[in-house]
């Protein structure tokens, strides 16, 4: 199963299901929407989501993913659509992968209107709403899932959507406190990456597959690990990326005081001087770049960096040593360990 080939199958599901919709549909408004969703997948993202839901599948017992597979697994493509807009609006980001966020987009659509940027944001979340309701419509079909395959993958669903919105809202009340808990910090991690990106999606695909209890389970052991380890490294992007390879400002985690592991831990070990530097920094929407540098410089000199790549490094290898078992498929557990080693070292 080759990664590349799966995203190129999934790209031209999209393609074609936007398509259909555009034409279906008497009003042009809606291209502008249809126009933000192309621009937006366009733009590139990894499909980590839908690669998960293949492989998932595969994982049973190796068979080729059929068009259902596919089809299901570029849902979640679209659900991230949606996640991606929303979260953007509340982050109050001005990019992503490289180009002006939806919300920044719309707003310039309407340069006219007397207030652009009220009505930039109000149709964004009305997109996201779309791309939510579509990412369902897509993934019943046609080709629809069999109702045995619906009953099986339901709970599944459920679960992500929860998870997700926990996650999201984790994320959001706990930015801004600038406070060394590390407890609520993994939690964040747990729910908006590893269950979202790895372990459900791995879930979904096998559920179709009528995967057993041991098979989902020896999923759960590889991604949750993994998870972790991919948010880790996103959060370390997140400050020390390069913006022209992430797509993304390394400022804004700084200006919103994003609770990461990374921030917990430098308030947790810093000195008196340094923890008081952090707290009066952190959250300044304000933060000049000199400000944001003084921040870097402390969270290397506590050894929250390091700690961090540490804790990266050692997820990694649970996820890979979850993979020694007979439960899972050898062609899926081989795209499993190239994924778990590109997780450590990925730089976007």
């Amino acid at each position: 199963m080759n990664p590349t080939e799966v995203g190129a199958v999934v790209d031209a599901v999209l393609t074609q299901f936007l398509d259909d919709k555009d034409h279906l549909s008497p009003a042009v408004e809606l291209t502008y929407f249809s126009e933000q969703l192309r621009s937006l997948l366009a733009a590139g993202g990894k499909r980590f989501r839908p690669l998960m839901c293949v492989t998932g599948w595969a994982a049973v017992d190796g068979v080729p993913p059929s068009d259902i597979v596919y089809r299901v697994a570029a849902s979640l493509e679209l659900f991230h659509c949606f996640a991606l807009i929303h979260d953007d609006v509340m982050d109050h980001s001005a990019t992503r992968r490289g180009r002006p966020t939806a919300h920044h987009a719309l707003a310039a659509r309407h340069g006219d209107h007397a207030n652009p940027a009220e009505l930039g944001v109000n149709a964004a979340i009305l997109l996201g709403d779309l791309a939510l309701a579509w990412s369902y419509d897509l993934l019943v079909g046609p080709p629809s899932p069999t109702l045995e395959q619906l009953a099986r993958i339901q709970p599944t669903l459920d679960a992500l959507r929860t998870e997700t919105l926990i996650g999201q809202y984790l994320d959001l009340s706990a930015s801004g406190r600038r406070t060394a808990d590390l407890d609520t910090a993994w939690r964040i991690i747990r729910y908006k990456t590893a269950k979202y990106t790895i372990e459900r999606p791995l879930h979904l695909g096998a559920n179709l597959a009528g995967g057993t209890t041991h098979q989902l389970r020896a999923l759960s052991d590889y991604a949750v690990p993994l998870g972790e380890a991919f948010q880790l490294r996103d959060d370390l992007l997140g400050v020390f990326g390069n913006p022209r390879q992430t797509g993304k400002s390394v400022d804004d985690d700084l200006r919103s005081a994003k609770h990461t592991v990374l921030i917990a831990t430098a308030l947790e070990r810093a000195t008196p001087t340094q923890r008081r530097a952090l707290r009066q920094l952190l959250g300044k929407p304000d933060l000049t770049e000199d400000q944001c540098d003084q921040i870097r410089a402390v969270l290397t000199a506590t050894g929250a960096v390091a700690t961090v790549e540490q804790l990266i490094a050692t997820r990694c290898e649970s996820a890979a040593q979850a993979l020694h078992t007979h439960h899972l498929h050898p062609t899926a557990v081989a795209v499993l360990h190239q994924f778990a080693a590109a997780a450590t070292t990925r730089a976007v």
